[in-house]
């Protein structure tokens, strides 16, 4: 049962890379160059399933932080490991996209809109997470600590959404309501496909890391009885 489950893992993390080339070709040499912004609007494609996706990972963190809290089991930890170094990564990717299209977009590298700002926090409650789980001095007392900086990054991410609507700032907002057909089919079609790619991969990523989560816990237990032995 765990060979085959191990090679579906695999499988599906095959697939997420063959996406991710088909993503590619489709954003590159499938949809049209966008013509107020050119080349550098390619970016999108990326730079929102990436945020997506982050958001997502917060939300996978959120549950396993409360469900960790709740019941103790390290399963849940394992799973809240996983999500918050994906969470970090993914906001990492759009931290270093936005800044690269807002340059030839707003003449600037980096601005304190809303929404680049609550992004910025959400990165740094994420990297809070991770340093507390480093630095603590026993497991457990850290996974309690980085599982309620879960939450509290979960509560960020509602806001960083809202942000664009209750501060009137400089961030686009190509979804949303009354925002029919924002984007020609050919664009359309590559986001599509660059959504569904990088979802595969967070979902392989997401179990494979949980699973080396698991595995490095044991492996720090057997150390801990042979020390103790």
């Amino acid at each position: 049962m765990g060979t085959i489950r191990s090679m579906s893992l695999w499988v599906v993390l095959g697939a997420a890379i063959a996406l991710i080339f088909a993503a590619i070709y489709m954003t590159f040499l499938y949809a049209p160059t966008e013509s107020m912004m050119g080349p550098v609007q390619k970016i999108f494609y990326f730079h929102v399933p990436s945020a997506m996706v982050a958001y997502l990972s917060v939300f996978v963190l959120l549950g396993s932080s409360m469900a960790y809290l709740w019941t103790r089991r390290r399963v849940f930890d394992y799973v809240a490991v996983a999500a918050t170094e994906l969470a970090l990564l993914f906001c990492t990717v759009v931290l270093i996209t936005g800044p690269i299209w807002a340059k030839p977009a707003w003449g600037v590298w980096w601005t304190w809109e809303a929404r680049l700002t609550t992004t910025l926090v959400l990165w740094l409650i994420l990297a809070a997470c991770l340093m507390v789980r480093g630095y603590a001095t026993e497991r457990d007392a850290g996974a309690r600590m980085a599982a309620v900086l879960g939450i509290v990054a979960a509560l960020d991410v509602p806001i960083n959404y809202l942000a664009v609507h209750w501060w009137r700032g400089q961030h686009p907002q190509v979804f949303g309501p009354g925002k029919k057909d924002p984007l020609a089919p050919e664009m359309m079609h590559a986001f599509l496909l660059c959504m569904v790619a990088i979802l595969t991969l967070y979902l392989a990523l997401l179990f494979l890391r949980s699973r080396l989560a698991a595995a490095e816990d044991r492996a720090q237990s057997l150390m801990d009885r042979m020390r103790d032995s």
